[in-house]
């Protein structure tokens, strides 16, 4: 798996969801990101698909993709774009 991607990603929350205080290092690509990772809520979860849409031409659907699993974590994000990618 791409590291950058993941480092993408991480920057795409960051600058999505407004939180300004932290670094592309401070996100662990393991630690969840709903559930006791970074506590994101449903509105962070829409906000960051359609960030994910516009950069990546991605569209995830809660009705039949896994968005739970999709969102698990950085990592698991960054498989799902690359899987779409191909």
């Amino acid at each position: 798996m791409s590291s950058s991607l993941e480092n993408e990603l991480k920057q795409l929350i960051i600058d999505s969801l407004a939180l300004e205080d932290l670094s592309v290092a401070d996100i662990d690509s393991q630690e969840a990101l709903f559930n006791g990772g970074f506590e994101l809520d449903s509105i962070d979860a829409l906000e960051l698909g359609l960030a994910i849409r516009k950069k990546y031409n991605i569209r995830i659907d809660a009705e039949t993709d896994d968005v739970e699993k999709i969102f698990a974590s950085v990592a698991k994000l960054a498989e799902f774009i690359e899987s779409k990618q191909d």
